[in-house]
């Protein structure tokens, strides 16, 4: 076999620097000039997510973005397709945990008829009873699916296992996405969708000037309303002890397997020394994880590691799936190489690689206007200073292999993590059950997400 060749030196992307400004009625208001190509895009955080799902209705927060752009008063939602359409542009709306964003992409010289379409779904939506029931069934059949296949259920359980109760914790069921009425969606946007609790990032064929006057004309007549904006939801909270749960699916050809360790929240000062040490594990191919048990011993075709941005300090998931009876076996394998990070330093080369891909990746994310504006405002929410978006590749190369063990020793103590098996337990279960005294077998049947003990 022939032995790849070193990572080049890393080369810094070079980036717009960013102008902003804070409208009269508190959208604060960012623009990013890069005259490459004739494109625009501009991305509305607003700054308020899953999180703030209300008590009961885990997905609340999705389906208000789901149907954001179904219908306006001016609009419906064939119209807004079809406008969008003609125009040759893209519109979209998503919720995370943190933060909600409508996105819009579209031509330099047709952006003017892009914007009033892009202001009139975030601003005037109407979320007409039968948008909300088309919606509601297609997540609800997504979910049907998602919780016959174990590597979904397993992320599924993890949520809960970790966070419990806690805001982080909630995950869309189908109890609650039934629960969600017309009255639950539109009190959501009334809420939350705010221009003093928002950003408008806008990047691309734009000068500072024009920027600011299209968020003037646009989004400069948002009403900000006389409440106060929306209280930060609840602080967030680890649930007090690590779980293992196997959750028994008779008929699965393979089990998943995930661990759950706590990992540093976005702001965070040793959140690059953890994106790291979380890529040495299982950031891509030739990561740790993957290598040792795929490449080596061919009992998985995937594992990998990925650390969540989160404002609150969020979790660090290592998953993967693999035959039943080798599950045993792979959370052994897993487990070690996590034992392993903690232990001893990374070789100089196999960080300069794990670092390398980390900041092509970055590189990849930055080629596109899109991607700057999504940037920008992911930075924007969390309270980062703008010009940190200059600075990742510094602070990702800046890490060192003491750092990487130090985060590996604090991190990802395998004894210490939530672990979650889902497949045919009757092939599994009581191997684990001689490595974690606490398992605790859940029947598929009696798996209730709506409630942290999972049943």
């Amino acid at each position: 076999r022939v032995r790849p060749p070193e990572p080049a030196t890393p080369v810094a992307a070079r980036l717009p620097t960013p102008v902003e400004r804070t409208l009269a009625n508190g959208l604060r208001v960012i623009v990013a000039e890069r005259r490459d190509l004739p494109l625009i895009s501009a991305d509305l955080r607003v700054l308020s997510g899953e999180s703030a799902d209300a008590a009961g209705r885990a997905g609340q927060a999705s389906l208000t973005a789901d149907i954001l752009t179904k219908g306006t008063r001016t609009r419906s939602a064939t119209d807004i397709a079809r406008q969008i359409e003609s125009l040759g542009a893209s519109l979209s709306a998503a919720a995370g945990r943190d933060s909600s964003s409508v996105s819009l992409q579209a031509r330099s010289d047709r952006v003017n008829d892009a914007f009033a379409i892009f202001a009139d779904v975030a601003q005037n939506p109407t979320f007409a009873e039968e948008e909300l029931e088309r919606q509601r069934q297609q997540n609800l059949d997504g979910l049907s699916v998602a919780l016959r296949q174990p590597g979904s259920i397993a992320q599924f359980a993890m949520r809960r296992a970790l966070f419990g109760d806690a805001p982080y914790g909630g995950v869309a069921s189908p109890a609650s996405l039934q629960a969600i009425t017309q009255a639950d969606v539109q009190g959501f946007h009334a809420a939350h969708y705010r221009p003093d609790n928002a950003v408008l990032v806008i990047a691309g064929d734009v000068s500072a000037r024009e920027g600011f006057a299209l968020a003037e004309r646009f989004f400069g007549g948002w009403a900000r309303p006389a409440t106060p904006p929306p209280p930060e939801p609840a602080a967030n909270a680890w649930a007090a002890d690590p779980r293992a749960i196997v959750i028994n699916l008779p008929d699965s050809g393979q089990a998943a397997i995930a661990f759950g360790f706590r990992g540093p929240a976005r702001t965070d000062a040793d959140y690059f020394p953890a994106l790291v040490a979380t890529n040495v594990l299982g950031g891509g191919y030739s990561a740790r994880l993957n290598m040792e048990i795929r490449i080596r011993r061919g009992l998985s075709y995937g594992v990998g590691a990925n650390l969540a941005s989160t404002m609150a300090p969020g979790p660090i998931i290592a998953s993967g799936q693999t035959r039943n009876d080798a599950a045993p076996q792979v959370v052994d394998l897993m487990s070690a190489e996590f034992a392993r990070l903690g232990a001893e330093d990374v070789p100089l080369a196999e960080l300069n690689a794990r670092k390398a891909v980390l900041i092509g990746g970055f590189g990849r994310s930055v080629e596109t206007t899109s991607g700057v504006a999504s940037q920008l405002s992911t930075l924007a929410l969390f309270g980062i200073p703008l010009d940190r978006l200059n600075t990742y590749v510094a602070d990702v190369s800046a890490v060192s292999p003491q750092q990487v063990r130090a985060a590996g020793a604090r991190l990802f103590d395998p004894g210490a993590a939530d672990l979650v098996v889902v497949g045919d337990a009757s092939l599994f279960a009581e191997a684990l059950r001689q490595r974690r005294a606490n398992l605790e077998r859940i029947e598929l049947d009696q798996l209730n997400l709506d409630k942290p003990e999972l049943r």
